[in-house]
């Protein structure tokens, strides 16, 4: 029997059948992802296989380093043939690690290809991918249909003119591109870039900036038209969560020192994060929006390879923090406090944290808006989407909170092959459940086992997010 088939990684009957019967067929929202809407609207065919799995990957190129392969046939000049080589031998050595079983699941759902991938066959694989890769089933947008997805959240930068979104939207492609709002130069500590930034929002807003309050409304206008174009969804990417309030008029001054192209303190820093962060949760709000918050990565961390290679390149790692409790909460009580908490997804990296996260979450939950769970514990994110880290996430969500209504998961990554990690993640939530109904913890009584199923696969994300709402800015 080839390794991927139904009952592959579920290990009892009730969770089988879960899958099978629902989870197995089920549309995806993919509401966080690093796709560009330029490439799907160029919808440009990939040379080979090697462009397709192995260009922009740093998961397969952290685990070919550590396999030994030279940096020339990870992101240098090698020929493809040599870069697919070396990848096909690193998938031997990577038995435990995801990127084994999301390599086999691509080729068995994209190319029917139920061999495993080794050095002894890979010549006839890449010979079988590359003759179906000339295909227009493996255009970027005819994948994104047979991967079956709903909606698609892109990663975009509060200066962009989202044409491409625009001329998606014209154009009647079946799967909705929305954009993102992801304004990590906001949080800029170097001065010079700050101020490059601000000119830039300023013409782009055609808004004068010379105090805090231009500044804020320079970047409400971004978000309105951002909301305009189908946004719903912010992200921001800190390495910690810090939490320092200041008074309007401390803020105003920490603001002038800005302008001035100051460098802060560590605490100033931390008094502008909270500062912006407060201001635009109640923009968000408003607008009804939901705000992603992912944190806990240190990046860049070899210097000598990110001058070599640049970022995204495979050099991040987790990071930890002291005091997050305390900060967390006291973030989130902030925004609370000024009527601006939105509906709000942590993605904690450090799995150490995962319970720390999960309880003070609990703490802001609130059925005013009709919101079920508005706060969500995000999916395991990164280091944590194993299975080890999906069930980890699980688990600590069941505990502390409500899995039923769990948004369930995200893609997060720059390739078009990618969305057979949902499919990994509803049979490791399959055997989850069906494990609880299996050992007798849970009753097994189909309608609330299909709902549930059917709730973190799809559902819950549509009724969250209201991709669909008309929300007035």
């Amino acid at each position: 029997m080839a390794m991927i088939n139904d009952e592959f990684m579920i290990s009892n009957a009730p969770g089988r059948r879960l899958y099978a019967a629902l989870a197995k067929t089920l549309p995806v929202i993919d509401y966080h992802c690093h796709l560009e809407a330029k490439a799907i609207w160029e919808n440009r065919p990939f040379t080979d296989i090697t462009q397709l799995w192995l260009e922009g990957d740093h998961y397969k190129w952290r685990a070919m380093r550590a396999n030994g392969i030279p940096e020339d046939k990870i992101t240098g000049a090698a020929s493809a043939e040599k870069k697919f080589e070396a990848w096909a031998q690193t998938v031997e050595a990577c038995f435990g690690n995801p990127l084994y079983h999301w390599t086999h699941l691509e080729l068995k759902f994209y190319f029917d290809i139920d061999d495993t991938l080794s050095s002894k066959n890979w010549r006839q694989i890449m010979a079988q991918c590359n003759e179906r890769l000339r295909g227009d089933d493996f255009l970027p947008r005819a994948l994104i249909r047979r991967s079956n997805v709903e909606v698609l959240c892109t990663t975009d930068g509060p200066l962009d003119d989202l044409e491409y979104h625009q001329l998606l939207a014209k154009d009647g492609f079946a799967t909705r591109v929305l954009p993102t709002f992801r304004p990590d130069a906001l949080f800029e500590a170097d001065p010079v870039a700050f101020q490059t930034f601000t000119a830039a929002l300023a013409q782009k807003s055609d808004q004068s900036i010379t105090t805090l309050s231009d500044f804020l409304a320079a970047l409400e206008r971004r978000i309105d038209f951002f909301h305009r174009v189908g946004c719903r969804i912010s992200d921001h990417g800190p390495l910690a969560i810090g939490f320092c309030s200041l008074s309007r008029p401390q803020q105003k001054s920490l603001f002038m020192s800005r302008m001035a192209g100051e460098a802060l303190s560590k605490e100033e820093l931390q008094a502008w994060d909270t500062l912006i962060f407060i201001a635009l949760a109640k923009m968000y709000r408003r607008r009804g929006w939901a705000m992603q918050i992912h944190f806990g990565a240190i990046r860049n961390n070899n210097a000598l390879m990110l001058k070599k290679v640049g970022i995204n390149s495979g050099f991040d790692s987790i990071g930890d923090q002291v005091n997050l409790a305390a900060n967390l909460n006291g973030l989130l009580g902030a925004m609370a406090e000024n009527d601006g908490l939105p509906k709000t997804i942590l993605y904690n990296l450090n799995a150490s944290y995962n319970d720390v996260v999960a309880s003070a979450i609990a703490n802001f939950q609130s059925g005013e808006d009709g919101i079920k769970s508005p706060l969500q514990f995000g999916s395991g994110w990164w280091f944590n989407d194993t299975r080890r880290g999906m069930i980890n996430q699980l688990n600590a969500l069941a505990d502390q909170g409500l899995l039923a209504n769990f948004i369930g998961m995200l893609t997060d990554s720059r390739s078009f092959v990618s969305y057979t990690r949902h499919d990994y993640f509803r049979r490791i939530l399959c055997d989850l459940i069906g494990g609880w109904v299996e050992r007798g913890e849970v009753p097994a009584d189909d309608d609330i086992l299909a709902s549930m199923i059917r709730g973190i696969c799809v559902d819950n994300a549509r009724r969250y997010f209201r991709f669909d709402a008309q929300v007035q800015g």
